[in-house]
């Protein structure tokens, strides 16, 4: 696809474009954690958006969504405004947090697309926006460190999409390593990389297919019930910011001043950043079973007391519980549909797959969409010699 990317890009725009590459993720455990100052371990995989990008000497960006087929074209103003919807506001977003610090960036060229599955939960806008980023940074020569990228990123995405995303996507595909899975703090954005030896075994995703209209409502409910436990704790408990500070104890401690709802919520988030801690100890061991166990148990939690889950998940992971090629299994995203995701010997690849294409076909009638992943860099150049 990248070649063909690059035979658009000459043909709509008769000039030679510069080539970046920005990654989608998948997170192995710490899901709702980061809007709750956490901890999440993603990790930048083979799924990935390619950007051919060229300056055009104008005012104007003339962009190409090679996916759809479509282009567009806008002015560099001082206020862009968002379009009423649709792929172009990834695009709009980006420039727009640009312009709001005051870098200098001419008008551009650009033709985009990739292999990341929309909807699938693999984070395809956080490519979208973090390679746009990347590339506008590197044609313009602006400088601008890699962290500062992520948040413009994000923010494109608060302001333009309209998704209260915490900063966990952004921040996967641009700092993803090869081989490693990255600790992110939410809070103190501090980061560390720990080696995924998964040595005879490989991440699979199981797609659902299926995205429930609950998704975007009850996200934004969950941070509401968070935020209203945190408000209850704070007066036992004056130093605590968010869900980051809480403990066990204290949940337990002030369990009958809770509604069981409220209670529930904050018991995953703060059971979960636990995890996240115990997960990274495992890995530093070597100790693939008790990582696995780890993603049962993150699963167990979304799906009674965070209550995100959906049947086809649910399915999805109960086939996986005995199964002897498989780790661990979890869904993973915002819930509600998406994926789930898999440790899967290498050499049972083709068989696990199998089973489980056969039992949720004939549970619900449809195949689910299956992804071997690969764990791969963040965002970065694609050197001509390599296309």
């Amino acid at each position: 696809m990248i070649n063909e990317i690059i035979e658009k890009f000459k043909e709509l725009y008769q000039q030679e474009p510069t080539v970046v590459r920005s990654p989608g993720r998948v997170n192995l455990i710490g899901e709702h954690t980061d809007y709750n100052d956490g901890f999440v371990l993603p990790a930048a995989i083979d799924k990935e958006i390619y950007f051919a990008i060229a300056p055009n000497g104008q005012e104007i960006c003339r962009v190409h969504a090679f996916n759809e087929s479509q282009s567009d074209t806008f002015k560099l103003e001082k206020h862009i405004e968002p379009s009423a919807g649709g792929w172009v506001n990834y695009i709009k977003g980006v420039v727009a947090q640009f312009i709001k610090a005051n870098y200098e960036i001419g008008g551009f060229d650009l033709v985009f697309g990739g292999n990341v599955p929309i909807g699938a939960g693999l984070s395809s806008s956080a490519a979208v926006e973090c390679g746009l980023a990347f590339g506008l940074n590197h044609i313009f020569n602006l400088g601008v460190e890699k962290f500062e990228l992520v948040k413009m990123a994000q923010k494109a995405e608060h302001e333009y999409a309209g998704v209260k995303c915490g900063i966990m996507d952004q921040f996967a595909s641009m700092f993803g390593k090869e081989g490693h899975v990255v600790k992110l703090d939410c809070r103190s954005l501090e980061y560390t990389y720990y080696s995924s030896d998964l040595e005879g075994y490989r991440i699979v995703l199981c797609d659902t297919q299926v995205k429930h209209s609950l998704a975007s409502s009850e996200y934004n409910t969950r941070r509401q019930e968070c935020e209203a436990g945190v408000a209850l704790l704070q007066k036992h408990y004056p130093q605590v910011q968010s869900l980051r500070d809480v403990t066990i104890g204290m949940l337990e401690q002030h369990q009958a001043d809770f509604e069981p709802v409220i209670y529930k919520r904050c018991k995953y988030v703060v059971s979960e950043n636990n995890r996240v801690e115990e997960a990274c100890q495992h890995l530093q061991e070597g100790n693939l079973k008790a990582f696995g166990e780890n993603m049962y148990a993150s699963h167990a939690g979304l799906q009674h007391d965070y209550e995100v889950s959906c049947p086809e998940l649910d399915f999805l992971v109960d086939q996986t519980r005995n199964d002897e090629s498989v780790l661990g299994a979890r869904m993973m995203g915002g819930g509600f549909g998406g994926c789930t995701i898999n440790i899967v010997k290498l050499d049972e690849l083709e068989n696990f797959s199998g089973r489980i294409e056969a039992a949720y076909q004939q549970q619900f009638g449809r195949k689910p969409q299956i992804y071997v992943a690969q764990i791969v860099d963040g965002s970065s150049l694609v050197e001509p010699g390599k296309v």
